[in-house]
């Protein structure tokens, strides 16, 4: 069995470094055009020349996203954009068109070419296909049930590699090729423009009573026709590997560096844990590892097609949110002291939970805070200020530190 690769989400230059930090294995972003998330900050030119850059100084890959469907208008500006990204080093395109694979070839050849989950791919024919024609990886279609995943894998080359997502948002459409945005919004979702109306609450209005909303009742909560759960394959590492998937794929290219850390942590203290244990019959997975995951803002957890037709999939609108980001440690001084920059308020006397590098929290108490004039200070209320924390332990550099909202 091999151990498959974490591959974990970037919106901006933060997250990217904290990916690396907490354990990817590569890093998938984008650059100002033609990325599926126009919401994301996404990486500059100099920018992406960097993190290229920096992945490779570390060992890791960075996979730049193609995967708008772009149109004629679109495609004079693709060339040089190809031509760029080959130069500054990055690894993998991922596409979705067939025309921008083939300019992939003429302009960037040096540069692997993976299969965008919009291209739907759902069977070993139409791997192959990809495969013949020049495709080193094939990111599957997430309506894919993992006994079709393990079949599609015994019937293509071991050279053409499998990506699955295992965490995140799911859409409501067919391997994320959706219409409903276009037509409520005039915004493209297929060009990275994405209105998400799959999240809204929605209500029945009839012809004649304009202003009169009649719920269609799904729950107490409201009426959600399209709003997915969130996917979580956390407990199922092994079944994946089992499957033969080369990469487990972590969704959010438009969420936070507080996400990716702990999502990133989690599944490469997942990973690990299981090829530690693999020839042990009664492994299950430490519970501290499926807990972390419940420390990040996310909507009900499932395992969507994995296990066959998913049932009650819809949510109600809100995100679970138990635990909140408040400063990042920017320098561990002492065994006591340590400099941060502040992300949301805490006050002196807070528990506060701590995610270092290494992956394995705990919690500290926060005893003193000093700005940057030596003024003692009873909170942290100004987002990016630089404070100077004393607590009851270590707190290591790199670390994400946390609040707990219920205390």
């Amino acid at each position: 069995m091999n151990k498959p690769e974490v591959l974990s989400p970037a919106g901006d230059r933060e997250s990217f470094l904290t990916a690396l930090r907490y354990g990817a294995d590569a890093v998938y972003l984008a650059g100002k055009n033609f990325g599926m998330r126009t919401a994301s900050k996404n990486f500059s030119a100099e920018e992406l020349k960097l993190a290229c850059e920096k992945a490779h100084q570390l060992k890791k890959k960075v996979y730049l996203t193609c995967n708008t469907l772009p149109r004629n208008a679109d495609l004079p500006q693709m060339p040089d954009f190809l031509r760029q990204a080959e130069a500054y080093g990055v690894d993998a395109f991922i596409i979705a068109d067939l025309g921008v694979f083939e300019m992939a070839k003429r302009y960037a050849p040096s540069v692997e070419r993976h299969i965008s989950t919009q291209g739907g791919i759902i069977n070993y024919e139409s791997a192959l296909a990809w495969y013949q024609l020049g495709a080193k990886r094939v990111v599957l279609a997430r309506e894919m049930r993992l006994e079709e995943i393990a079949e599609l894998r015994s019937r293509i080359p071991d050279a053409l590699e499998i990506e699955c997502f295992v965490h995140g948002a799911m859409c409501v459409s067919f391997s994320g090729r959706c219409l409903i945005s276009s037509f409520m919004t005039g915004r493209d979702a297929n060009r990275g423009d994405c209105a998400q109306p799959c999240r809204w609450k929605y209500h029945l209005v009839e012809e004649n009573r304009p202003g009169e909303y009649f719920p269609v009742e799904e729950n107490e909560k409201g009426t959600y026709l399209y709003n997915s759960r969130d996917l979580c394959m956390i407990e199922h590492i092994p079944a994946l590997v089992k499957a033969g998937v080369n990469s487990l794929k972590i969704e959010g290219r438009a969420k936070t560096y507080y996400y990716t850390a702990v999502t990133t942590n989690a599944y490469r203290h997942a990973i690990d844990e299981y090829f530690d244990h693999r020839d042990d019959p009664t492994y299950r997975l430490s519970p501290w590892i499926r807990e972390e995951l419940e420390k990040i803002s996310h909507r009900a957890y499932s395992t969507g097609f994995f296990f066959g037709e998913p049932g009650q999939e819809t949510e109600s609108g809100g995100y679970i949110r138990h635990y909140n980001a408040v400063a990042v440690c920017e320098e561990s001084l002492s065994d006591t002291v340590a400099v941060i920059t502040q992300r949301n308020k805490f006050l002196v006397g807070d528990t506060l939970d701590i995610l270092p590098p290494d992956g394995f929290s705990y919690e500290v108490k926060c005893l003193r805070l000093t700005n940057e004039e030596g003024e003692e200070v009873p909170s942290a209320p100004h987002p990016m200020q630089k404070l100077w924390i004393t607590a009851d332990r270590r707190i290591p550099k790199g670390s994400v530190i946390r609040k707990r909202n219920d205390i």
